[in-house]
């Protein structure tokens, strides 16, 4: 029953919808940081109970895209409709009369995200299958003339240089090389890419993976950005071997060209350096986080100088 200012709000919301819900109850998820999510338990008129989630975009995502909730609602139905593992799109609202800022209602997937995987080859062999099965959905069939280019991020790096780089992450290396060799010819054909592919935007039930959540940095763009991405994240959270197996799995599926994945590598590194002080890490994960993200470069700055 709806009781706060806030529930009413909420219920406004499912009176809107078709058909018409009742809530139950409402409460926030915790764990993001680019969204705030509510997840609303409903009631339909045959008496089925049904929950989704509410999903209001932050304001430094708005500020980059004011169209932002329009954009994801729009590729998540079309994701969707294509039998990708990602939640169903159920209502967009742009009116701003509920809230101050657009939202979007999306399903809830039951499932939870993984960071110690109990079969740890078949969790790297399933995020490689899914984002294989991204890079290579049918654009042609899709309109996604609305996203960004995928080298949009990496040309906001490396258009102007911070007054301090941080040398303990060699910070000035990783860009010297970059700059040496940007703008990239383009190797592969542009692609959708999630853009934040990492363990913590994957969820799981039952050993398998149910659902690829927070769509808001999609773009389209050479495969081998996600790839690099993913490959950060994953050595973060499970470990060089773990990374390499994932690459290989990947690659296994995909024929693409990765004369350059060396130099996403670094872009994906480049990428978090002003964020890991921070993120409020305990002393030993940041210190973890931080030797595995300088292997990273090195690796990249080795295959870089090979003949």
């Amino acid at each position: 029953m709806a009781e706060t200012e806030e529930d009413n709000r909420f219920a406004q919301i499912l009176q809107k919808m078709d058909p018409p819900r009742k809530l139950l109850r409402a409460w926030q998820l915790k764990g993001g940081v680019s969204a705030q999510v509510t997840a609303l338990e409903t009631l339909l008129p045959g008496g089925q109970r049904q929950t989704m989630l509410v999903r209001q975009h932050g304001a430094r995502d708005l500020q980059r895209n004011p169209q932002i909730a329009a954009d994801e609602f729009k590729l998540l139905r079309q994701l969707h409709a294509a039998g990708l593992a990602v939640p169903e799109p159920y209502y967009l609202d742009l009116s701003c009369l509920i809230f101050s800022t657009p939202y979007l209602v999306i399903a809830y997937r039951e499932g939870t995200t993984e960071f110690a995987p109990t079969d740890l080859s078949d969790f790297l062999l399933q995020c490689a299958t899914q984002l294989a099965r991204i890079h290579q959905i049918d654009s042609s069939q899709m309109d996604l003339s609305f996203l960004p280019e995928g080298e949009r991020s990496a040309n906001a790096m490396l258009r102007t240089r911070p007054a301090t780089l941080d040398a303990t992450l060699d910070e000035g290396r990783i860009r010297d090389s970059l700059e040496a060799v940007w703008p990239l010819p383009r190797a592969n054909t542009p692609v959708l890419l999630h853009g934040d592919f990492w363990p913590g935007n994957i969820l799981w039930k039952d050993g398998r993976l149910v659902a690829i959540i927070d769509w808001e940095d999609a773009a389209v763009g050479d495969p081998l950005a996600d790839l690099a991405n993913s490959r950060l994240e994953i050595l973060w959270a499970l470990g060089s071997e773990a990374m390499r197996d994932f690459t290989h799995q990947y690659q296994a599926m995909s024929t693409l060209d990765y004369t350059h994945l060396p130099v996403w590598d670094l872009c994906a590194a480049l990428r978090p350096i002003a964020q890991i002080a921070q993120w409020d890490l305990d002393e030993h994960t940041e210190r973890t986080m931080r030797e595995r993200h300088r292997w990273f470069v090195s690796q990249a700055l080795n295959q870089l100088s090979l003949p």
